[in-house]
């Protein structure tokens, strides 16, 4: 294998990496995302008339105790004492307990860069104050789940925010993970297992990890939430505006459900009524879980208008009592570890007007070894992940985006240019195209590309890309990329690699030509992740048949 270009002294070997993994997982049973009641899982969840497991209730959308927090603690301290009594009550852990890192993004033409927030939903019950909100005794201890996981992508402009929602149900490709806390705590990778269980292999960090394995996309920061301070913060905002299409009470015949009785229209709930709106699914649209997480992001944008128009946050008590129990609900990476930190990035976020956010959920399928859990659609879960990665706004509208230069180091002569190509089109629950990597070296060689040989090693990417060590070498990688119709951004440098390295992604598993992207300036989130606009005063939920009154 030649991983270099040839310069007087011949190619430079590319290091292999080997990447572990660990045994197929066992499917753990949670209910599928699509599943509509009345069919019992595996461990009986939500349907049959049998006895809930000690997760079943634990599902709630917590992220946007954090949007209260990150909007207001700047105002709310009453001195040095209070704000180092607000910066101990946050909690912090590591940004990635993974391997590796995807590259950053390059700046736009005044020089910003995106920010990307993996917010994480625990559903820890190990408080009293958690399980005083629903649950069982006997999940005290037992390993979290991230039952609710949403990237928030912050333009490097400012000028709007993307939210990609991710069902729980998600069958992917865990990485290995090391334990930030302990070091010697190593969880390896596991070729596929349900998303949500990432968060209990070493914390946020391997949730982190997961995504970025995903979607190629760098992650900036994370914050975990519980939920023992969301009835609280509901009360404070004064309450928030939703919309249901009939009269709706969430309840089963065997009693299962959220309990949320509403009658048709718009109400603002809040305390214990907004949290019945966040946990329903028994009422909603199909009564899938994907019905919940549409519900979900209507009350966040309802929330966020109710944030900036609400002159009922003025009163400094109802401030501090939001700062103790936003504090005391969140963990964070050490990057946003401190109520200064929170609220500069609180100022970041105010800057996007409410109708240029846009909420979507990943497009899924059926999982193909199990249809009780679902996989990333081709395609279109590719299109939405690639907008994110290159900035592209999911409303349609353009943005200050700096196009990808050419190199000004000189490219070798084609015959003279040594590239590895890798096969990473195991990515999305599908096993790896065999023999990729031969075939794409092969239309390197016919295009003039002798040096171009097969790296046997396989890492699953998202997005083909090239990768170049240093930047001698990048003139010869852009000179690959324009020969294969490969857009410059999937050309950057990497110190994992030691010579021009091409890994083929499951956007490009079969074909001599690379697929024209569907992402580019102008285009839209694709209908499948349902889009909704953060504007959108109208929005109301769809009652499902046999949950009105």
């Amino acid at each position: 294998m030649v991983g270099s270009s040839v310069r007087g002294e011949g190619a430079r070997p590319s290091v292999r990496h080997t990447q572990e993994s660990g045994p197929e997982s066992g499917v753990p049973g949670e209910e599928p995302a699509h599943r509509k009641p009345g069919r019992r899982g595996r461990r009986g969840r939500d349907s049959g008339g049998q006895p809930h497991p000690p997760r079943r209730k634990r599902r709630i959308l917590r992220w946007f105790a954090m949007i209260v927090a990150v909007l207001i603690l700047g105002t709310a301290g009453a001195g040095y004492l209070y704000y180092q009594h607000l910066n101990n009550n946050i909690k912090k852990d590591e940004l990635n307990l993974g391997e590796k890192q995807a590259a950053k993004p390059k700046p736009n033409a005044a020089g910003q860069t995106p920010l990307n927030i993996l917010l994480i939903g625990s559903d820890s019950r190990n408080t009293p104050e958690n399980l005083k909100l629903g649950g069982h005794k006997e999940s005290v201890g037992a390993p979290e789940l991230a039952d609710v996981q949403m990237l928030l992508h912050l333009s490097a402009d400012r000028s709007n925010m993307s939210v990609v929602s991710m069902p729980r149900d998600t069958m992917l490709p865990i990485p290995k993970c090391v334990d930030g806390e302990d070091g010697d705590k190593v969880y390896e990778a596991r070729s596929m297992a349900m998303t949500n269980e990432s968060l209990g292999r070493g914390g946020p960090g391997c949730t982190v990890a997961t995504w970025d394995q995903l979607t190629g996309i760098h992650i900036d920061h994370f914050m975990k939430i519980d939920f023992a301070g969301v009835v609280s913060m509901a009360d404070a905002i004064g309450g928030v505006p939703v919309c249901v299409r009939k009269n709706v009470h969430s309840l089963t015949s065997d009693g299962k459900g959220s309990g949320l009785k509403l009658t048709r229209g718009t109400h603002p709930v809040k305390g214990k009524q907004a949290l019945q709106w966040l946990r329903t699914r028994y009422g909603f649209e199909d009564g899938t879980d994907l019905a919940r997480a549409h519900a979900q992001h209507m009350y966040m944008n309802s929330m966020v208008r109710e944030l900036r128009d609400n002159a009922t946050l003025g009163s400094p008590n109802k401030l501090r009592k939001l700062a103790e129990e936003a504090t005391e609900s969140i963990t964070v990476d050490h990057g946003l570890g401190t109520v200064t930190k929170l609220y500069d990035l609180a100022n970041e976020l105010r800057k996007v007007p409410a109708d240029r956010i846009t909420m979507t959920t990943m497009p899924t399928v059926p999982w193909s070894l199990n249809e009780n859990r679902v996989v990333p659609k081709p395609g279109d879960a590719d299109q939405l992940f690639e907008m994110v990665r290159e900035d592209l706004s999911l409303d349609g509208k353009a943005s200050k985006r700096k196009a990808a230069e050419t190199s000004k180091d000189p490219a070798a002569a084609d015959d003279r240019i040594a590239v590895a190509v890798r096969n990473g089109t195991g990515v999305n629950g599908q096993a790896p195209t065999p023999q990729r990597a031969t075939a794409v070296a092969g239309v390197l060689q016919g295009k003039g590309f002798a040096l171009a040989q097969v790296d046997t090693q396989n890492t699953p990417l998202a997005k083909t890309s090239i990768t170049f060590p240093s930047a001698d070498l990048e003139g010869d990688a852009q000179a690959v990329a324009k020969a294969l119709g490969l857009p410059l951004t999937s050309v950057r440098k990497s110190t994992d690699a030691s010579g021009v390295t091409l890994t083929v992604g499951g956007d490009w598993r079969t074909g001599d030509a690379y697929p024209a992207s569907a992402a580019k300036e102008g285009s839209k989130a694709p209908e499948s992740s349902r889009p909704l606009n953060g504007g959108d005063t109208g929005a109301c939920m769809k009652i499902q048949d046999g949950f009105t009154f």
